[in-house]
């Protein structure tokens, strides 16, 4: 079948005619509730039995902006093949692949309707108590096996072949790493924060360490990366977690990946300034949202570290001390890419809900203003940090600074 994007009732056709989902005369309901910013997201049932699959096709072209940027379909092989990689290591917390179709660039998979989006549980104020050690474990599995640790040398390599992914690379390398930093026509940002945004335009040292960031980005194939992984892109209740949209997997960095789920949640963070106007709400939400940065660090680190000592396969991860230096530059590169997601999410294109969703400009933008001075603090002070501790202390400080200087003006 020739590529073409599909209706909510050919989407229903489609699946009638793959073996084994439902059964034949099936009475389905379909319904396109794709919100993203790339493609089609069809929500299949049954209604007599609660059978229910998610259909998603590719676009050839970015949602969020329309036809006019073309983008390439290949992006649901990557993201169909980085499914079933990430459900072979971590198969409670990825949705299963039941069927691909080249053509059509089109997967159907496992739904997970009944678990909310976690930026929209965060923006209510919701707690996951698990989320931690879930996303720890789902890291450290995917990233480690998938590395030069836990892979056989001519696996890993032909993994980077398989998963070589110019055209969303470009969009990451262009929208995390290069347009927020300069008067670039992409850039969507409050009008309100233009003065500290152009701030960060002129700010030589920290450009330079963004550069550094992202050539790390360019050229360190260490694991197989979600690419992704923010607060949109997990499903969650208190009890499970099922990271979802993978199609921005490549061989990366794996401090890209950690420091994504990071600044997500300090995005949430500093727009508690406009969601939540109790302070001791405020303040206690901002407590456990910092407490599960340093838990979800920590968790990772621990099950990565257990695993590099039972199973690494490269021998010279066993040198006396590689560890350890290994990990302390890993926190030091989450910590970095953690504050350009955030600088990216004020910036660039594609804001976050949990700031957008201000409905006072002003309040917004103080909002905004805090953010980017968590980011900007990250990415400058990230070669002295060791401990989950030190990029929490770092947020500490620039809000205590933050609300001292607003108090005083």
């Amino acid at each position: 079948m020739a590529y073409r994007a599909l209706t909510e009732q050919e989407a229903v056709e489609y699946v009638k005619g793959l073996p084994g989902l439902f059964t034949e005369g099936a009475e389905l309901t379909s319904r396109e509730i794709g919100d993203g910013n790339l493609n089609l997201v069809f929500d299949i049932q049954e209604p007599a039995t609660g059978k229910k699959v998610i259909v998603k096709q590719a676009l050839p072209f970015a949602r969020v902006v329309g036809e006019s940027w073309p983008l390439t379909i290949d992006r649901a092989r990557i993201e169909s093949e980085a499914l079933r990689i990430q459900h072979k290591y971590v198969p409670d917390l990825v949705p299963e692949v039941y069927h691909f179709d080249q053509e059509l660039a089109l997967t159907v998979m496992e739904n997970v309707g009944d678990h909310v989006i976690m930026r929209k549980g965060l923006i209510e104020g919701k707690r996951y108590p698990l989320f931690p050690k879930q996303i720890g474990r789902f890291l450290a599995q995917t990233l480690f096996y998938t590395s030069d640790l836990g892979a056989h040398p001519y696996d890993k390599k032909a993994l980077v072949g398989t998963f070589i992914n110019p055209e969303l690379c470009k969009i990451t390398e262009d929208l995390v790493f290069t347009d927020p930093y300069e008067n670039a026509p992409t850039n969507d940002f409050n009008p309100l924060i233009r003065k500290e945004v152009e701030a960060i335009w002129n700010n030589k040292p920290l450009k330079l360490e963004i550069a550094k960031l992202k050539f790390d980005f360019l050229t360190r194939a260490e694991a197989l990366l979600h690419g992704d992984l923010h607060t949109g892109s997990i499903f969650i209740t208190e009890s499970s977690l099922k990271a979802i949209d993978p199609e921005f997997a490549y061989y990366g960095p794996i401090g890209f990946d950690i420091g994504a789920v990071i600044a997500n949640l300090l995005l949430n963070y500093a727009g508690q300034h406009g969601l939540q106007n109790d302070q001791g709400e405020r303040d206690s939400y901002r407590e456990y949202l910092l407490e599960t940065v340093e838990d979800v660090w920590n968790e990772f680190v621990s099950q990565f570290v257990q695993l590099w000592h039972k199973q690494a396969k490269e021998r010279s991860a066993h040198v006396e001390g590689l560890w350890q230096s290994y990990v302390k530059r890993l926190i030091q590169d989450t910590a970095g890419y953690a504050g350009c997601k955030i600088l990216r999410r004020v910036i660039g294109l594609a804001g976050v809900a949990d700031l957008n969703a201000i409905a006072d400009a002003e309040k917004r933008a103080e909002a905004e203003r805090l953010a980017l001075a968590i980011g900007e603090a990250l990415i400058l002070g990230r070669n002295d940090i060791e401990e989950s501790t030190d990029i929490t202390d770092i947020v500490r400080n620039v809000t205590a600074r933050y609300y001292q200087e607003a108090t005083t003006v």
